[in-house]
C-alpha cells in the first residue's frame, strides 16, 4: 500500500528540503516592536492602475510610519497573461510617484534577504511546501481533464448547486494512493489540489483592519495549488510568500474579500500565523452615460492608468496627495492646515478609511495640482515644464528652448505673492493658457475675433488704444502705471472708478475697468488674463505697441 510520503516522493523526487529548513533560511525579521512589513505584489500583465498606485502608496505609508519594511514581489505565475517588460515599467512608474520599496524586486535587480522576489524563481520553495501537504494528506493530485470539469459545472448548474470542485464533486480526492501512484507512473497529466476541510454552509469569523470583524462562508473548495506547468496558483503562492517573507499586513483591494476564507484556511492547514488583512475600498467614478457609480475601468477611463497623469504633465505628488484624501477622511483638512507641505508627517490610519468606494473627483484632484504648481518659483516651474516637454511635448519643448527666460518671465506673473495665481494644473495644456504671449497663439486669437464689449464703437476703441499707445508707459511701478491708465481714461471720459460710473452712467463712456479690458483684449485676445501690467512688462513696450497697431488697423478696415 502506497503511503502519502511515497506519493509525495514520486511527484517531487528531487525535493529534499523541509519546511523547517525554509524557516531557518527565512527567519523572523529583526524589527522594532510594532513595525509593519507590507508588500505590493503586482503581476506583469499591463500598466500600473490608479487603484494599484493607491494600494502601494498605503503599503509604503504603513511600513514607513511604523519603522517597518515595504517590499515589492512580482507575481508572474500567470504566464499566459504576462506582457514582456511590464514589470520594469511598473517599477519605473512607482518610482515617479516616489513609492519606492525598501527591498524586493527592483526591475533588473533584487535587494533583500527574503528573495527571490519573483515568484517564477521560487518554484523549489513552493514544491517544498506542497510536498509537505501531500505527506500530511492535505493535498492530492487531480487528474480531471478540462472536459471532466466542464461536465461537472454543467451538472452543478443543472442541480442549481454551488459551482466548484468540492465534496462529492471532487472526484479525485477519494482515489487511493495506489490509484494515484499508478496514474502518475502511467504519465497521466495532473494538477495538485488542496484538500479543504470546510463547509460552505458554515460561517467563519474574520478580522479586517478596515472593515473590522465580520462573518463569511467557510471555504470548501479543493482549489488547485500547483498547475501542470510546474507553477503554483496565486492563492497558494501568496500564502507561502507572505509567510516566508514575513509579511505582517496584507493590504489589497476589496475584491479579494471573497478569497479570504481560502487564504485563512491555507494558513491554518500549514500551522502558520496569518497576517493582518486590510481590504481597501475600490476607486469609483460617475459614468458619463448612465450617471451611475462604477469602478474605474481600464477600458473606459483614461484616469485608470497612472501613465495618463504622467503623460498629461501632472505633478506626481498631486496625485499621491489627492489619493491620500481618498485613503483617510481627515487628510484633506490636515494638508490644508499644513499649507500643502510635509505630507510625510501625516499619520495614516485604517480606521479613517471609508467602507464605500470613493469617487475619483477630477475637479478636486485639479485643485491639488494647481496648489502644488503654485508653490514653485519661476525657475523651478520652468525646469519642470522643460523636463516634461522633452519627453512628451515637442512643441512646448521648442517653445521654452527658443527663449527660456521669456517663458520663465511668463510663469512668474503673479507668482511671487503671498497668494499667487493658480492658473496651471498640468504642463500638457500650458500653451493653451499662455499661447497669446507667442505669435502663433496671438494670431489665432485675432483670427477667432476679439471679444470687445459691443457698447463701444470702433471709433471709441481706436481712440482709446491710440491714447494708450501714446501715453501709457511701463517704465514705472504697477501703482504708478495704473494711475497713468486712469489719467488716460479720465481724458477719454471713462469714470475713474466703478462707484462713480454707477452713480451717473449716462455721463461716461464706461469705467476704468472697461478701459483696462479693451487693453487686455488687444494684447491677449481674451477677456480673462493675468495681471495686465505684468502682461505688458513681459511682452515689452515694442511688442505691446505692435499689437495695439495691429488691432487699430483691423478696427479701421
Amino acid at each position: 500500500m502506497i503511503t502519502n510520503k511515497q506519493l509525495a516522493d514520486l511527484i517531487f523526487p528531487n525535493i529534499a528540503e523541509t519546511i523547517d529548513d525554509l524557516e531557518k533560511r527565512y527567519p523572523p525579521r529583526n524589527l522594532p516592536a510594532g513595525a509593519e512589513v507590507t508588500r505590493f505584489a503586482p503581476s506583469p500583465t499591463g500598466f500600473l492602475h490608479t487603484g494599484s498606485l493607491f494600494t502601494s502608496m498605503i503599503c509604503r505609508k504603513v511600513a514607513t510610519q511604523s519603522n517597518g519594511v515595504f517590499y515589492i514581489r512580482l507575481e508572474d505565475t500567470d504566464t499566459k497573461r504576462e506582457i514582456a517588460g511590464s514589470g520594469e515599467q511598473l517599477l519605473d512608474q512607482l518610482h515617479i510617484f516616489d513609492v519606492n520599496p525598501d527591498e524586493g524586486y527592483l526591475g533588473n535587480a533584487e535587494k533583500g534577504q527574503y528573495g527571490p522576489y519573483i515568484q517564477s524563481k521560487r518554484a523549489s520553495i513552493y514544491c517544498v511546501v506542497i510536498k509537505h501537504l501531500l505527506e500530511e494528506g492535505k493535498a492530492y493530485p487531480c487528474f480531471c481533464s478540462a472536459q471532466d470539469l466542464e461536465a461537472l459545472r454543467n451538472e452543478q448548474e443543472r442541480q442549481k448547486l454551488n459551482p466548484g470542485y468540492y465534496g462529492e464533486f471532487a472526484k479525485c480526492r477519494n482515489l487511493t494512493n495506489d490509484e494515484k501512484y499508478e496514474k502518475i507512473k502511467n504519465g497521466e497529466k495532473f494538477v495538485i489540489r488542496f484538500r479543504s476541510s470546510g463547509n460552505h454552509e458554515n460561517k467563519i469569523k474574520v478580522s479586517d483592519l478596515v472593515r473590522g470583524d465580520f462573518e463569511i462562508a467557510e471555504n470548501d473548495q479543493d482549489i488547485v495549488i500547483y498547475k501542470s506547468d510546474g507553477l503554483p496558483t496565486y492563492h497558494f503562492a501568496h500564502v507561502v510568500d507572505d509567510h516566508f517573507m514575513r509579511t505582517t499586513t496584507v493590504i489589497r483591494g476589496e475584491e479579494w474579500v471573497a478569497s479570504l476564507p481560502i487564504h485563512v484556511e491555507l494558513f491554518a492547514a500549514l500551522g502558520w500565523q496569518a497576517p493582518h488583512y486590510a481590504h481597501l475600498p475600490v476607486i469609483m467614478k460617475v459614468d458619463e452615460e448612465t450617471g451611475n457609480k462604477r469602478k474605474l475601468s481600464k477600458r473606459k477611463d483614461r484616469e485608470a492608468a497612472v501613465s495618463y497623469f504622467i503623460e498629461d504633465g501632472y505633478l506626481p505628488k498631486a496625485l499621491i496627495m489627492y489619493l491620500m484624501t481618498i485613503a483617510n477622511s481627515n487628510f484633506e483638512e490636515w494638508i490644508l492646515n499644513n499649507n500643502f507641505e510635509g505630507m510625510e508627517n501625516f499619520i495614516f490610519s485604517f480606521k479613517k478609511m471609508s467602507l464605500d468606494g470613493a469617487l475619483f473627483d477630477m475637479g478636486k484632484f485639479n485643485f491639488f495640482a494647481r496648489e502644488l504648481l503654485a508653490k514653485f518659483n519661476k525657475n523651478e516651474i520652468t525646469e519642470l515644464a522643460l523636463d516634461y516637454a522633452k519627453k512628451y511635448n515637442d512643441k512646448l519643448y521648442q517653445t521654452i528652448k527658443n527663449n527660456q527666460k521669456y517663458f520663465s518671465d511668463i510663469m512668474n506673473i503673479d507668482r511671487e505673492k503671498a497668494n499667487p495665481r493658480k492658473d496651471y494644473e498640468k504642463f500638457s495644456n500650458i500653451l493653451d493658457i499662455i499661447g497669446y504671449f507667442y505669435e502663433d497663439g496671438y494670431n489665432a486669437a485675432l483670427e477667432a475675433g476679439l471679444p470687445f464689449n459691443e457698447k463701444f464703437s470702433k471709433e471709441d476703441l481706436v481712440s482709446a488704444l491710440s491714447a494708450i499707445k501714446e501715453k501709457l508707459s511701463i517704465d514705472q511701478d504697477e501703482q504708478s502705471w495704473f494711475n497713468n491708465l486712469k489719467e488716460i481714461g479720465t481724458a477719454l471720459n471713462f469714470a475713474a472708478n466703478n462707484k462713480e460710473y454707477k452713480a451717473n452712467p449716462e455721463l461716461f463712456k464706461g469705467n476704468i475697468g472697461d478701459l483696462a479690458e479693451i487693453l487686455r483684449i488687444t494684447l491677449t485676445g481674451r477677456k480673462n488674463a493675468p495681471n495686465l501690467y505684468s502682461v505688458m512688462v513681459v511682452l515689452g513696450i515694442e511688442e505691446s505697441h505692435k499689437r495695439i497697431d495691429r488691432v487699430i488697423s483691423l478696427l479701421k478696415n
